[in-house]
């Protein structure tokens, strides 16, 4: 019964989307569309989302798998910071004794890490080994249009690009994924996904954690749905208003496990799902402290319970396991409680590192606050019939502009549906951006920072103060992977 209520409110729901007002009758082909979305609906119910509020559950951890830490991908030359990215389709071991066909970057599944400094000169030659087309986006990076990798910038089976920029933003773990349109989500599902470390003179003075897969973990969640021949069958998975799966891979890993010391450990979250949101938080009840958001640093240390990310979104977090009761198991969960990294603490104390009270000068101006709002962002819909300001994507129109170098205050609203309407996060190319107020209140202490990527929950409206470095032409769009490639986006053009 608690199905069927929820799927009229579904159909009723798309009336609405679909323009039928409260005193019309719906056409013939409308009420066809209705009944569709309806059994679509019903599908997707059986495919992870039970309502836009509840998703399925993810399978414990089981912990019998060391974690596996990405490589770091060295430089060519000593000449020049040259690199070259291919992207490749393979078999991985997931599952002990069979393969299962994966796309990865430089190998058979996920990426290794590119470690930048700021200042540096880079060039990056990108390779497409698939059978389809694809791009490479640098996300988070500021960058000109033409390197973006956004979906106008498609290669071809057997084509390649060279890319070269300048690193002009400071110390942050951002990320590099597929673009193509309408195929976004099935790349990045198959394991198309690379971490970026940006450093910088004063990264490198804070004394932080920092030796990389030692003390320094960078953290990879995305959550899978395996067929009965344990492969990545997305077209069968698929979800239009997000594919959710009930297997965790972490950093590509099965049932991980990750061996700390007696130390501070940092973790770089990355929420690399296509779209479930995590919760994260330590089963013993400990805190933990946050001091990056997805372009920075934060000022000062906050310390929290549990940390929120929405697809695409980071978060740098330290826990001290110097401080915790390690006689009991510790392990980080989801905020459901399902186990997502067990943590085996060893007998050795680790490095000496310290968690400065002041890392940064960031800093959101009395002139920005006070700058009027000149763009408005509405976001709207469910599976196929998702919006921005009413359109979907025209790789044609240009539904923006602003001036380079010039800071504006974007507004984004989330617009409710009949059901209540589910939160999308919102990613913007090209820049880092300040988050000015959430409902006209100041952002909590965590997002005082360096954001390219926010949660924006139904009927929430959320102010960003925002500046392009470059020219061109740039998306911005939902980061629930499906609603990307539906069409929930649109185009800014730097002049």
């Amino acid at each position: 019964m608690g199905i069927k209520i929820k799927l009229a409110a579904m159909v009723i729901s798309v009336a609405v989307i679909s323009g039928c007002s409260s005193g019309s009758l719906p056409t013939e082909k409308m009420n066809h569309d209705m009944m569709e979305m309806g059994n679509s609906a019903m599908r997707n119910m059986m495919k992870g989302h039970m309502s836009h509020d509840t998703v399925v559950m993810l399978n414990d951890s089981t912990g019998e798998n060391e974690l596996k830490i990405p490589s770091i991908l060295e430089s060519e030359t000593e000449n020049g910071i040259v690199y070259t990215v291919r992207a490749q389709k393979g078999k991985t071991e997931i599952f002990d004794g069979t393969e299962t066909e994966t796309y990865g970057y430089n190998g058979s599944f996920l990426g290794p890490m590119l470690r930048f400094e700021e200042g540096d000169k880079v060039k990056i030659r990108t390779i497409n080994e698939l059978d389809e087309e694809t791009t490479f986006h640098w996300h988070g990076l500021e960058v000109s249009a033409d390197a973006d990798g956004g979906p106008h910038d498609s290669l071809k089976p057997g084509e390649e690009k060279v890319i070269e920029f300048e690193v002009t933003q400071e110390a942050a773990t951002l990320w590099f994924h597929p673009h193509p349109l309408g195929k976004t989500s099935e790349q990045v599902y198959k394991g198309l996904a690379g971490l970026i470390y940006i450093e910088d003179d004063n990264s490198k003075s804070l004394e932080l954690p920092s030796v990389y897969g030692e003390n320094d973990i960078p953290l990879v969640f995305q959550d899978r749905i395996f067929d009965d021949k344990k492969q990545l069958n997305y077209r069968s998975a698929m979800n239009e208003d997000g594919t959710i799966g009930n297997t965790l891979l972490i950093n590509g890993t099965l049932n991980p496990k990750l061996t700390v010391n007696k130390e501070k450990v940092r973790l770089r979250l990355l929420n690399g799902s296509n779209a479930r949101n995590f919760t994260f938080k330590l089963n013993t009840g400990d805190s933990f402290v946050q001091i990056a958001t997805d372009g920075g640093f934060l000022n000062e240390p906050v310390t929290l319970q549990e940390v929120t990310l929405t697809p695409a979104e980071r978060a740098e977090i330290v826990i001290d396991f110097s401080r915790i009761n390690t006689t009991d198991e510790v392990a980080l969960i989801n905020e459901d409680g399902s186990v997502l990294l067990p943590f085996r603490v060893s007998n050795q104390s680790g490095a000496i590192s310290r968690i400065p009270g002041v890392m940064n000068d960031f800093s959101l101006t009395d002139e920005e606050m006070d700058l009027p709002v000149t763009k408005k962002v509405e976001l709207f819909g469910m599976m196929h019939m998702v919006t921005i300001n009413g359109k979907k994507f025209n790789p044609e129109r240009i539904d923006f502009t602003q001036e380079q170098g010039v800071t504006e205050v974007w507004e984004i609203y989330n617009k409710p549906d009949m059901m209540g309407g589910m939160t999308h996060p919102f990613h913007i190319h090209g820049a880092q951006y300040k988050i000015i107020s959430r409902n006209e209140e100041a952002p909590p202490e965590n997002e005082r920072g360096w954001k390219d990527s926010i949660s924006v929950s139904p009927d929430e409206t959320v102010k960003i103060a925002i500046q392009f470095k470059h020219k061109g032409v740039y998306m911005f769009h939902c980061h629930i992977l499906e609603h990307e490639d539906n069409g929930m986006m649109g185009q800014i053009r730097v002049e």
